[in-house]
Order: structure tokens, then C-alpha cells, then sequence
């Protein structure tokens, strides 16, 4: 079992890069945001690896951090989602950003991934809901700006966000705040309930 590769870029294609280790290369499947971020041919890389055996392949699938493949293998617990749907929803989205995404039930944020349909962004952000991570690092504001009408969060959820901004907040820390209140809440909840678990949150 291969966990993690440090080496030197040989080459970088369109969804893999070739990591020569001592001589010997390995083809690694990546999605876009990791490719990005690799570096040029000849310079050393590491990264974190998933390695798939099934009988009639090998493969290998390499992350830039160890959260990324948390997620890649989150993902896959998923209906539907398999290892090249789950790149490509860490192609389209950051981890922290797909935790908003799950947190906020924002499926129109999933669903921009090449191959993720409506409704396997619905069961992404249905399924994940109780089992993705929790809700952390940088504060990251997807489609919540209601004031352009993009209508990506629901009603409630854009609601609370606008209150919470509207008292002072920035819509960082309000989306933080109503991600937060969302978990305790349930996604049913009305926006003055996630209103005041927002300002629960804020205030701790």
C-alpha cells in the first residue's frame, strides 16, 4: 500500500502527473486544483496517496494534502459518486468550500463540477450533511449574495446571512455563523431560528 510519494515531476498531464521516486515513476490521477499547484517538470513534489487495486488494475490517486483525500474517499460513499466524479468535485471546489457548500446545502455549487448532475449534487449535499467534517478553517462566502439574485442558498439561509451582515458581520463570518447554526438547527429551520443560533455562535 502506497500512502504517500515524494519525488521529482517527470511529467504532467491533463489528469495525472508522473512522480519519478529513485528511478522509478509513478502515474498518479490528481484533480485540476492539485495539477495547479504541483510545479514544473524536474522539481520535487510530494504527495498524499489513495491507492485503488482491483483485479484487473492498479491505480493510484495523489492529493496535495491529507484533507483532500479525506474528502475524495467521503465522496465516494456517495450514490453515484465514483473516484472521477469525487476529483472532479476537488477540482471544482476547495475542502473548505465543499464543507460550505454541504453545510449550507448549496447543491448549485456541487453541481458545477463537470459530470456532477442535479441530482448527484442533491445526494452529495443530502448524504454528507451528517458525516462531512466539521465546519472549519477560512470563511469562505458561496453564492449567498442575494443581493444579485443568484438564489443558490435557500431562502432562510440567504435571510439569516443578510441579517447577520446587516448588524455588523462580515458575510464570512456570517456564513460561518449560519453554516454553524445549520447543524443544530436542521435544514428546515426557518431564518429566525438560524438568525439567533447565528448570533449564539458569533458571540462564543
Amino acid at each position: 500500500m502506497i500512502g504517500k510519494l515524494k519525488g521529482t515531476i517527470d511529467e504532467i498531464g491533463d489528469d495525472h502527473v508522473l512522480v519519478d521516486v529513485h528511478g522509478v515513476c509513478y502515474v498518479a490521477f490528481c484533480s485540476a486544483r492539485t495539477l495547479s499547484k504541483l510545479g514544473s517538470v524536474g522539481e520535487a513534489c510530494v504527495l498524499f496517496i489513495e491507492t485503488y487495486v482491483r483485479e484487473d488494475q492498479l491505480k493510484l490517486f495523489g492529493f496535495q494534502t491529507q484533507l483532500e483525500r479525506e474528502w475524495f474517499n467521503l465522496l465516494q460513499s456517495v450514490q453515484g459518486v465514483g473516484a472521477k466524479v469525487a476529483l472532479a468535485v476537488l477540482s471544482t471546489l476547495t475542502p473548505p468550500e465543499l464543507a460550505n457548500a454541504i453545510a449550507l446545502q448549496d447543491k448549485t455549487a456541487v453541481s458545477r463540477a463537470q459530470g456532477v448532475g442535479p441530482k448527484v449534487a442533491i445526494r452529495i449535499v443530502t448524504e454528507l450533511k451528517n458525516k462531512a467534517p466539521a465546519f472549519a478553517g477560512e470563511a469562505i462566502n458561496i453564492g449567498l449574495k442575494q443581493e444579485i439574485g443568484e438564489g443558490v442558498a435557500a431562502a432562510p439561509v440567504a435571510d439569516a446571512v443578510s441579517a447577520l451582515t446587516n448588524l455588523g458581520y462580515s458575510r464570512d463570518q456570517a456564513a460561518n455563523a449560519v453554516a454553524a447554526a445549520m447543524k443544530t438547527a436542521g435544514e428546515d429551520a426557518d431564518s429566525a431560528k438560524l438568525i439567533r443560533l447565528g448570533l449564539r455562535e458569533l458571540s462564543r
